[in-house]
């Protein structure tokens, strides 16, 4: 499978099996997904991986955040969770923005690799990625922020992945505006 067909059979899977892939196999693939474009090579970001009683602690931070008393389900829908971390670095030439930007860069490659080797990925952001008990689990630093999760495990025998839209491209580029004649 080349890139262009990767890219477009990737598929969110919100079900996965309790499968995920091992830590040197994620080393693998979070090395290639860290090549994105990266003005100045500042590596603005990090990531985190979850797995078994991992889960269970950031089940209770959402909880908090939440204000409930029993501890979230969520993050014990799939065996391994990677959360994406934005890691700002100063910088006179690249804006906060462009780090986020490559952070993000990051998560999204990494899910396509991920898609690519056979994983299930779904990535899952809420509104408690910026509350301070989710922050204060994943030892967020002061100069950070927490972009989602990103959910992986294996793709269930016989399940389909969600539904995505086809997007018409013919909609979404344009030229660049002309000036308008005097």
């Amino acid at each position: 499978m080349n890139a262009l067909e990767a890219v477009r059979a990737r598929q969110s899977w919100s079900k996965v099996t309790d499968e995920a892939p091992s830590r040197d196999e994620l080393l693998k693939l979070v090395a290639a997904a860290g090549r994105v474009a990266d003005h100045s090579s500042l590596r603005p970001w990090r990531l985190i991986e979850l797995r078994g009683s991992d889960r269970e602690v950031l089940a209770a931070a959402i909880a908090k955040a939440e204000g409930d008393k029993s501890p979230s389900s969520k993050p014990l829908r799939a065996p391994l969770l990677i959360a994406v971390v934005a890691s700002y670095r100063k910088s006179d030439k690249v804006p906060r923005w462009e780090q986020e930007a490559v952070a993000s860069g990051v998560a999204h490659m990494l899910s396509l690799l991920l898609d690519e080797a056979g994983w299930g990925v779904l990535w899952r952001t809420g509104r408690y990625t910026r509350a301070k008990a989710v922050a204060k689990a994943h030892g967020i630093g002061k100069n950070e922020e927490l972009l989602g999760w990103l959910y992986v495990g294996g793709k269930p025998a016989g399940k389909k992945p969600g539904r995505r839209r086809p997007v018409d491209a013919r909609a979404l580029v344009t030229r660049m505006p002309q000036p308008k004649k005097k």
